[in-house]
């Protein structure tokens, strides 16, 4: 028997992971393309361009990425522990909660 709570947690996890890389990706993206093919960056969410430095939103994006990586593999242990089903099984007998057995 697998324990469905850390199968649950372990897929919110990774879901949560997908959800911070899409976000970072949105983002940044613009960037990424302003970097390649203009080497001067311009941020322009307040509607008027703003010079920003590529190597800061680079290093920014990366961190999302990692976090976003870091989730996952968080998220994909969880959700292995889980599938495995052993933390519910090695639960000594005087540390049990419910009714006894007879």
């Amino acid at each position: 028997m697998s324990d469905i709570r850390l199968i649950m947690v372990g897929s919110v996890i990774i879901f949560a992971g997908f959800i911070i890389g899409s976000m970072a990706n949105s983002n940044y993206a613009q960037f990424a393309v302003q970097q390649q093919n203009f080497d001067e960056c311009y941020d322009y969410s307040s509607g008027v361009a703003v010079h920003v430095k590529c190597s800061q939103k680079t290093l920014d994006y990366g961190l999302y990425l990692a976090l976003s990586i870091g989730l996952l593999g968080t998220g994909g242990v969880v959700l292995y522990k889980g599938i495995r089903g052993k933390w519910d099984h090695d639960v000594k007998d005087d540390e049990m909660v419910g009714p006894k057995n007879p």
